[in-house]
């Protein structure tokens, strides 16, 4: 287990370079990776705009990983400016779980030493959209 996480850090870390794009966007100071159930993983990196329609690095690796088929996450790591692990935004968080009904069981790195994760239905304990999955 300890071997995914670091490759799903090595995996962010790559694509992370923090940059200006233009006048009006900045791209790569964020960035993440997934590991889907099917074994993939994707990467993103945030996109921020002077018109805040940019976009942040975990539904950019998302956008990645439905581009390709996808639609299972197992793991997630993003990785912040400063090299550590950080927490998804509410935004991504929200992205997430509408995915699909097993959403909530995405394990979130948050401490690349440590290892300590948290599951994203553990962050989102009631969370408005479980009975639009019964159907």
């Amino acid at each position: 287990m300890e071997n995914v996480w670091n490759e799903l850090y090595a995996a962010a870390k790559k694509v992370q370079n923090g940059r200006v794009v233009s006048p009006f966007v900045e791209a790569g100071g964020v960035s993440a990776a997934i590991l889907t159930k099917a074994g993939n993983i994707y990467v993103g990196v945030c996109i921020d705009t002077a018109c805040s329609l940019g976009m942040c690095a975990e539904r950019n690796a998302v956008a990645n990983m439905l581009t390709n088929g996808e639609s299972k996450i197992d793991k997630l790591v993003a990785l912040m400016p400063n090299g550590k692990t950080g927490m998804p935004c509410g935004a991504s968080l929200e992205h997430l779980m509408q995915l699909n009904k097993e959403s909530g069981e995405i394990e979130i790195l948050l401490d690349l030493e440590t290892k300590k994760t948290v599951r994203l239905k553990e962050l989102m304990p009631e969370w408005w959209g479980y009975e639009r999955f019964e159907d």
